[in-house]
């Protein structure tokens, strides 16, 4: 299943992030509600995760052209991703124990789960 949904990697929060709403935590915040609207789920087995980053704006048509679908080898890491989308649909993400991740470019942001 594939979702549009750019996501974003999970902020260190702190008790003021109640109040203050640091910009990185509000885009973790809206990031989340949007998979929760999607009915994101992930089995806890056998899972292939891929996560769609968007090339920048700044690009050239050639340059985009050139890594479309190559890995994305920039920050946010991997683990940060895989950790807010886990975080966003699941209480407990303690019983996932198979799962493959990739990283690639594309013209939009999205979330692949098969």
């Amino acid at each position: 299943m594939k979702y549009n949904i750019t996501c974003v990697p999970k902020p260190r929060q702190t008790r003021a992030d109640k109040w203050k709403k640091r910009p990185c935590v509000l885009r973790y915040r809206a990031f989340a509600d949007e998979c929760r609207l999607n009915k994101i789920t992930i089995p806890e087995q056998g899972s292939h995760i891929s996560f769609y980053m968007p090339m920048p704006k700044s690009w050239s048509k050639k340059k985009k052209a050139s890594m479309l679908g190559y890995p994305h080898e920039q920050t946010p890491d991997i683990d940060n991703l895989i950790k807010s989308l886990m975080d966003a649909v699941m209480k407990q993400d303690c019983g996932v124990w198979d799962i493959r991740i990739t990283k690639m470019w594309a013209y939009e942001g999205a979330i692949e789960i098969t």
